[in-house]
C-alpha cells in the first residue's frame, strides 16, 4: 500500500473520530503529494513520496520556531503536532552510530580524501538515508568525517 494510500485511509478515519489536527495534517500531506505529482507529470515513487513528507516536516518545524520566538505557543503547539502525524509516515530514523557507519562506509566505498569529494559522498548517501535521516544533519557528520581525514 503506497504512502498516499495509506494517508487517504487515515484521513477517513480522522473524519469520523473527529480529530481535526489530525485531519488538517493530512489533508495537507495528501495536497502536496498530489501537487508534486501533477508538477512533475509521474507517479509518485515511495521515495518520493519520502521527500515530500520531509518537506513538510522541514517547513513546519521552521514555522513552528517562529511561532514560538513570536509568543504563539498555541501556533507553535499546532505545528508540532502536524509534524508528528507526519513521521508517522516514513520509516525508522537511523540512529546516530548507524549513520556513522553508513557515512564511514560510502566514503570508503567512493574513495573520498576531502571536502572536495563530498558530493560523491553526499549524492552516494542521498539514496540510502532517503526519508530517514535529515539531508543537512548528514551534510554536517559528512563534512566532519571528511574534514577528520
Amino acid at each position: 500500500m503506497s504512502i498516499t494510500a495509506k494517508l487517504q485511509d487515515d484521513m477517513k478515519a480522522a473524519l469520523r473520530a473527529g480529530n481535526k489536527v489530525e485531519l488538517g495534517a493530512l489533508r495537507l500531506a495528501i495536497s502536496a503529494l498530489k501537487r508534486q505529482a501533477i508538477d512533475t507529470r509521474t507517479t509518485l515513487t515511495e521515495d518520493a513520496e519520502f521527500a515530500v513528507l520531509q518537506k513538510l516536516i522541514k517547513q513546519g518545524r521552521d514555522s513552528e520556531q517562529q511561532f514560538a520566538a513570536a509568543g504563539r505557543d498555541d501556533l507553535a503547539s499546532k505545528e508540532a503536532a502536524e509534524i508528528a502525524v507526519f513521521e508517522r509516515y516514513l520509516p525508522k530514523a537511523l540512529s546516530g552510530p548507524e549513520l556513522e557507519t553508513l557515512i564511514r562506509a560510502v566514503v570508503a566505498e567512493t574513495g573520498a580524501a576531502s571536502a572536495k569529494d563530498m558530493g560523491k559522498v553526499m549524492a552516494a548517501l542521498k539514496a540510502r538515508v532517503q526519508g530517514r535521516a535529515d539531508m543537512s544533519q548528514v551534510s554536517a557528520r559528512v563534512r566532519e568525517v571528511l574534514s577528520a581525514q
